[in-house]
């Protein structure tokens, strides 16, 4: 029979538990990892190919089916427009000499989104992270790369007619890529290590993971609050809509196209109508606001989406019953930051309140900041939100109800836990009826040791009756007398 060498194993295959022999990649037993920074790089550079290679693609056939003015004589025009279609799907501002153009769909970001999560997940595969927070790595491997391929790809499509804004290539590349990647890398390393994605939170410290759960409940408010205005100015003339549409004379392919735009721009219409609910309003051009102050409107281009906006004049009644919404989510926010996990200090409470409402706000404004920016020269110059104001309001507002709902509930909670205790520390279970029984069970029970009182220290001297009292009464703390005897009365014995 063949043995083999002292110190070295049969096989390398893993064994019944799942484990793996050291030096080899999760996805593939049997071969060594891969760099991290070098595999980061690669991820970037094929999500980059891919997106580049789809739009090419399709700008080749615009190029051959279209007249020749449309994209010009040479194929390398062709080459740069895809190029500046890549960069528009990023929110790359481009300078025209008709002006900026900078109001893109939110939609854009889903394809490279989805091709930069994919390349995350591959990441975590071929590569070695051993901790969740690894992620973060993982994240910044593959975000530094994409922001320089972003950059380059900003410098070779410009002209002397467009100019792609080189700044905002590499902050929103970087941006996306850090996120979008990031979050593949985790949702990879979960599956890896058999976590359920609704358990994430659950190993996070306790302080932040309140705080992640009272801000995302408050941005859904305003997120719901605002999807309900935009639907319903909507459905109010939504006739306008189907005669714009009609003006229009789309055809089917056309009416097809449209409706994907609009789609697309659907999340730059809900941070408008979040925009609009707590306060600051929009604006759709020079000199316009929509706000609940008031709407004042110039003429708008063809669009059936902007059907959903009031008539010029004072704000529509309903519409402002949406003012509530910041103040609803403050409210839920700063219960659920503190509803978990009380702080002992009720003047702290609301602190982590405000905290809240300042990272709600800082949330909304840089949605506030993807939704607006400018479309051309003229009166299109300016149209969306402003991104300082609406995540100043919205902090403010958030922020202050979230406190003082934070601080309610704190104080709800040490009241109810000095109620259950008394004076030593202990529950008091004298007044405690049925329904409080399964309360005071479920508190952890407490073992109070006896107080032990030491004998002083006999003194070594005389002994004798006397002094035997003497030591029982140091000893004891306890005297015996005997009670006087009765007089004897006549022919009666004393009673001892």
């Amino acid at each position: 029979m063949r043995r083999d060498p002292p110190g070295r194993s049969r096989s390398r295959t893993p064994d019944r538990r799942g484990s793996r022999p050291a030096g080899t990649r999760p996805g593939v037993p049997g071969r060594p990892p891969r760099p991290l920074y070098a595999s980061g790089g690669i991820g970037a550079a094929s999500a980059a190919a891919v997106g580049l290679a789809t739009l090419t693609t399709l700008t080749l056939v615009g190029w051959i089916a279209a007249p020749l003015a449309t994209f010009g004589d040479d194929i390398v025009d062709a080459f740069r427009v895809a190029i500046r279609v890549w960069l528009v799907g990023h929110h790359v501002e481009l300078t025209t000499s008709n002006g900026r153009v900078g109001m893109f769909p939110i939609g854009l970001l889903v394809l490279p989104g989805l091709l930069l999560y994919h390349s995350g997940r591959r990441l975590a595969r071929v590569c070695v992270l051993p901790r969740l927070r690894d992620a973060f790595r993982g994240a910044l491997a593959l975000a530094g790369p994409y922001a320089a391929i972003a950059g380059t790809l900003a410098l070779v499509g410009r002209d002397e007619a467009v100019q792609p804004s080189m700044v905002q290539a590499l902050l929103t590349g970087f941006l996306l890529a850090f996120t979008a990647g990031g979050l593949g890398v985790l949702r990879q390393l979960l599956r890896d290590r058999g976590i359920p994605r609704r358990r994430l939170l659950e190993r996070m410290p306790t302080r932040p993971r309140l705080l992640l759960t009272g801000v995302l409940n408050a941005a859904a408010i305003l997120l719901l609050a605002g999807t309900l205005l935009f639907f319903a100015g909507l459905a109010a003339d939504f006739g306008e809509a189907v005669t714009t549409t009609r003006e229009l004379g789309p055809g089917v392919v056309g009416g097809v196209l449209l409706f994907v735009i609009q789609l697309l721009y659907l999340p730059n219409a809900i941070v408008f109508g979040v925009s609009y609910a707590v306060g600051p309003g929009f604006s759709i051009g020079t000199d316009t606001v929509v706000a609940p102050t008031g709407v004042a409107l110039g003429p708008l281009p063809e669009f059936p989406m902007l059907a959903a906006l009031p008539d010029n004049g004072p704000a529509p009644a309903l519409s402002l019953l949406t003012l509530a919404a910041p103040f609803l989510a403050g409210a839920v926010g700063g219960a659920r930051t503190l509803r978990g996990a009380p702080v002992p200090v009720n003047e702290a409470a609301p602190l982590w309140g405000f905290a809240c409402g300042v990272v709600t706000g800082a949330l909304w404004a840089g949605l506030a900041s993807l939704a607006g920016g400018p479309l051309g020269a003229d009166r299109l110059v300016d149209i969306g939100p402003s991104p300082w104001q609406v995540g100043v309001i919205t902090a403010l507002e958030v922020g202050v109800s979230a406190a003082i709902a934070a601080w309610v509930v704190n104080w709800r909670h040490l009241r109810r836990v000095a109620a259950d205790a008394g004076d030593d520390g202990e529950p008091r279970d004298d007044d405690a009826g049925p329904e409080s029984t399964p309360r005071l069970a479920a508190r952890r029970p407490r073992v109070r040791l006896p107080r032990i009182r030491l004998p002083r220290p006999r003194r070594i001297g005389r002994r004798g009756p006397d002094r035997e009292e003497d030591d029982a009464e140091e000893l004891y703390g306890v005297t015996y007398e005997a009670d006087p005897a009765p007089p004897a009365s006549d022919g009666a014995e004393p009673t001892g």
